[in-house]
């Protein structure tokens, strides 16, 4: 094969399948890529159910085209072309993915479909760029949501796989040129997104919560179950961001106004006061599930999940999600 790229184990079998039709061998060659496609998917739609959707269909796709699959690039190449076009034509038919703005002053912009990540469910090899957790935190997935959809898929193809300019153009349809001016104008917008946070997503990421992480998620759960209002608004920062998702209204507000804001809306009130929590992770950051027990219920419910970003010991962001009906997290409905 002079000339050309030489066809690897993957690439060989695969072919294989694809001339005599063999759904079972093609499924166990493509289903092992699956975890790092949908967390490609996931990158591209902020959305764990979208991205499901979007994964299935890369493989429905890739099947249909199986034949047209020669080998002049890696299956894994070839599935991720696949996997960011089916995305990009989901984006194209729906209006209702990208940030709207926020409804409250100083608030920016809002992703209202954002949805968390279970850990479980990310590749298993830490060594991979695809699980950094700098490019799998919420407030990077937001941030990639500000870029046009073909600004994004240039964005997470260059910075974060870090493929070449020529094999993104090829994967995309694009010039090199168009590649690169699409990545520099990504660039602008993701450091105004992310004006504290590092920009050179290949460099050596972490993966672990820190011992730090840690003690503030079991001081903010063993407050919670306390109804120790104090308690809370000493972990929280005065600027704290804080959103409930998918309801709108991001605030940016002070420790003792969110606590105040819980109180009036409900929270550590009668029938609102019986929690208990329990730690997790999701997109690679500390997490609380929060269970309620209401007066006339002898158990615990899952109630909602706090994601939460903490900086030098307090809690700098707070996102919570509606848990009920996402078994894909895998929380126990019931304590």
């Amino acid at each position: 094969m002079t000339g050309a790229r030489l066809l690897g184990d993957d690439e060989a079998a695969f072919i294989a399948a694809a001339r005599s039709n063999d759904a079972v061998q093609f499924a166990l060659l493509t289903e092992r890529h699956r975890r790092e496609l949908q967390v490609h998917c996931y990158r591209m739609l902020a959305n764990y159910e979208d991205a499901q959707d979007m994964t299935q269909e890369t493989f429905l796709r890739a099947w249909n085209k199986r034949e047209s699959f020669k080998g002049h690039a890696a299956l894994r190449t070839w599935l991720y072309r696949i996997a960011t076009n089916a995305c990009l034509d989901f984006l194209e038919k729906r209006d209702d993915r990208t940030p709207v703005p926020a409804e409250l002053p100083d608030a920016g912009s809002e992703v209202r479909y954002l949805q968390p990540y279970p850990d479980r469910m990310l590749p298993e090899d830490p060594q991979e760029s695809v699980v950094a957790r700098e490019t799998i935190e919420l407030a990077f997935i937001v941030a990639v949501q500000h870029l046009p959809p073909r600004q994004r898929a240039v964005f997470i193809l260059r910075d974060v796989l870090g493929w070449p300019a020529s094999k993104a153009a090829n994967a995309l349809e694009l010039t090199v040129a168009s590649v690169t001016s699409a990545l520099q104008r990504a660039r602008v917008t993701m450091r105004e997104q992310l004006p504290d946070r590092r920009l050179d997503w290949r460099s050596p990421a972490t993966h672990e919560l820190s011992d730090d992480e840690r003690g503030v998620v079991k001081s903010y759960m063993d407050a919670h179950e306390r109804n120790d209002l104090n308690g809370l608004m000493a972990l929280l920062r005065d600027d704290l961001r804080f959103a409930m998702l998918p309801d709108p209204g991001t605030l940016i507000v002070t420790a003792k106004d969110a606590v105040d804001g819980w109180v009036s809306g409900g929270l550590f009130q009668r029938g609102y006061d019986d929690w208990r929590c329990i730690a997790t992770t999701v997109n690679r950051m500390p997490a609380a599930a929060l269970y309620l027990r209401t007066p006339d219920d002898p158990e615990y419910r899952l109630f909602n999940i706090a994601v939460l970003h903490i900086v030098d010991g307090k809690i700098a962001e707070l996102t919570g999600f509606d848990a009920t009906d996402k078994p894909w997290l895998s929380l126990p409905a019931t304590l």
